[in-house]
């Protein structure tokens, strides 16, 4: 397990463990005692930092939106005004960012959707954090000109999330669709929905 500690605060540290423990042993190997092991932390530094399983999860969930939002570089999507192929390439590379350099992230991501399905109060806690990244489609496909913001912001959502699942986890794992794939895969569906 590769966790880098470089300038990392305390809950940046025990948040980055938590993710990888996820990602490598799943929502059972996700324990305070192991954070603390695989951090190199002593026994129940964790446990002071998150006294409860779900502060623990919570800890996880806000440190994934914001390790998410670097892959993503939300800050650097295109103006609307710049047309359907820019924000297409702007999301292409989002996308293809997470799928060729941030594996690890998304079966992380995985583990905490599922977890969140179990425990109500940690699916309140995940879709708020997950607002953002809905809030800031929905203002770009709306500055597109788009009728449905909302079901356009789904289809969206639903298309990237399922590629990125299927070959992180799904049957495609075998091979990543090259940028260019991706690129021509979200014009298609933003044409389509644009009506362009």
């Amino acid at each position: 397990m590769s966790v880098s500690t470089t300038g990392a605060s305390r809950a940046d540290l025990v948040a980055d463990t938590a993710l990888s423990l996820l990602a490598e042993r799943g929502m059972r190997g996700l324990t305070h005692r192991a954070v603390d092991e695989a951090a190199g932390l002593p026994q129940g530094s964790t446990s002071n930092l998150a006294r409860t399983r779900q502060a623990l999860l919570e800890l996880a969930v806000r440190r994934h939106a914001d390790r998410e939002a670097r892959v993503l570089a939300l800050h650097e999507m295109p103006d609307p005004r710049g047309g359907l192929d820019a924000l297409a390439d702007g999301l292409a590379l989002a996308v293809h960012r997470s799928l060729t350099h941030n594996g690890d992230l998304l079966i992380a991501r995985y583990e905490l959707a599922l977890e969140a399905t179990r425990r109500p109060e940690l699916r309140r806690y995940y879709d708020a954090t997950g607002a953002r990244f809905r809030d800031l489609l929905t203002a770009l496909v709306t500055a597109m000109g788009s009728t449905d913001p909302d079901r356009h912001v789904l289809s969206l959502v639903a298309w990237a999330d399922g590629l990125m699942f299927s070959c992180v986890a799904g049957s495609f794992s075998a091979r990543v669709p090259s940028l260019d794939e991706v690129r021509r895969g979200l014009r298609e569906l933003l044409s389509g929905m644009l009506g362009r």
